[in-house]
């Protein structure tokens, strides 16, 4: 139900769940709810055309296992895996720009887990639009165009202002809205973290020679390149620069641009060239200190943002999705009110340590590798060896990776949320 922004309503409208943010996890988290018997709202500020630009432009995403079950739960996976590049293997390596990787290389291959390929590559072009079409079908009231502009929670419902002044009254208010999250602070929710002074230079490259489905992450003192593959001889790039270097390759012409960029790619997949947009980010790690305040949670990069080092931001805050949607739905399935203190912090608690964890270790590895001690790069050279030698761990981190760990909620496992069995 799509209510293009084309003057205000200034009505009173009353739903279970306010999602601010319309984005990938706006999105999932709409389907998700409504699968779980939950009327949903979700307020956009992005025209719905914007959202459904069907051009490739570039940006992609790696889905680990765990997101792709979500997405054949929901329903959607059946329509985007003819278009989704399976990754088969991933190859992580120590090196220098110009000389190559160090031959001590960690390895991972799917054929270690029987779950099948340990994620997939989706273009963004057809992600998101899949996601919009799924939200006209399911009965999200979609208001595209439209934000938030106050939030007043109470002891039974979350009032809601929108720009236009219309009010929204729920049991809850998520802030999917990025890790600026104005829903967070209107919360009064704090965040900790730090500036990397490092970018993310993002594109679509083109190549002579098939990649194989093998991702590679090549660690420079930089920063790290990751090189993802895509459909056919092209692949997906996050080339992470210290903030200056990255200001000066941003704004070069595309032909210089990729001079900078060969010497670190290197020659394996054959001569290259840009096949989208270039794009260019700020990489920080930014974690609110809670992910619920009363009547609110935060999913996503409202809730954090991490280094994309391991390639895991969408993929945590799908995470998020599968474990409020669980949460929520069991919780009034109880018949429970499903928007106080003590229901919002059994989502808290499920989340925040697989969160903590994934925030230090994405810190720590590009504290690590973003360098170019001697003796730290032998350390990491041997290190890489040494797990590459050691199955049981490999296949441990392999399986983590994929989505494969922990508690998981039932959308992870590609289980609906409907017709199961409540968490207590």
């Amino acid at each position: 139900m799509d209510n293009p922004a084309h003057g205000p309503i200034n009505t009173v409208m009353d739903t279970d769940i306010i999602i601010a943010g319309g984005g990938l996890n706006g999105a999932a988290l709409a389907l998700a709810c409504v699968q779980g018997g939950l009327s949903v709202t979700l307020v956009d500020p992005a025209p719905s055309e914007t959202r459904a630009a069907p051009d490739f432009d570039g940006r992609s995403y790696a889905l680990s296992l765990g997101s792709r079950n979500l997405l054949s739960a929901l329903g959607l996976w059946d329509d985007l895996k003819d278009d989704a590049q399976p990754i088969l293997r991933i190859k992580v390596s120590d090196g220098h720009a110009g000389f190559g990787p160090s031959p001590m290389v960690l390895h991972f291959d799917h054929a270690e887990i029987e779950d099948g390929p340990m994620g997939h590559m989706v273009e963004d072009r057809h992600l998101r639009p899949a996601l919009l079409a799924a939200l006209d079908g399911a009965g999200v009231m979609h208001l595209a165009g439209r934000s938030v502009a106050a939030q007043t929670p109470g002891d039974h419902r979350v009032t809601v202002t929108l720009d236009d002044g219309t009010t929204i009254d729920a049991h809850v208010l998520v802030g999917c809205d990025g890790r600026a999250s104005a829903v967070a602070r209107r919360a009064g929710i704090a965040r900790y973290g730090r500036d990397y002074r490092q970018c993310g230079l993002v594109a679509a490259l083109g190549h002579e020679r098939p990649h194989d489905g093998i991702a590679h992450q090549f660690f420079m003192p930089e920063g790290p390149l990751a090189i993802l593959p895509l459909k056919g001889n092209r692949c997906s790039i996050v080339w992470t620069e210290t903030a200056e270097n990255a200001r000066r390759i941003a704004a070069l012409d595309d032909d210089a641009w990729l001079n900078i960029l060969r010497p670190r790619f290197g020659d394996f997949l054959g001569d290259i060239h840009l096949a989208g947009g270039r794009f260019t980010y700020p990489l920080v790690l930014s974690v609110a200190q809670s992910f619920v305040a009363p009547r609110i949670a935060l999913v996503g990069d409202a809730a954090h943002a991490v280094h994309p080092i391991a390639g895991q931001g969408l993929n945590a805050g799908l995470k998020d999705v599968a474990t409020l949607a669980e949460v929520l739905t069991d919780a009034r399935r109880r018949g429970e009110d499903f928007g106080r203190p003590e229901v919002l912090a059994r989502y808290e608690r499920w989340r925040r340590f697989d969160v903590t964890a994934l925030a230090l270790a994405t810190d720590g590895f590009n504290r690590l590798f973003s360098n170019d001690n001697p003796l730290l790069r032998l350390g990491r050279d041997l290190g890489l060896g040494a797990v590459n030698a050691l199955a049981p761990l490999r296949r441990g981190l392999l399986r983590e990776a994929a989505g494969l760990t922990g508690d998981r909620p039932r959308l992870l496992r590609g289980l609906p949320l409907n017709g199961q069995t409540a968490r207590r």
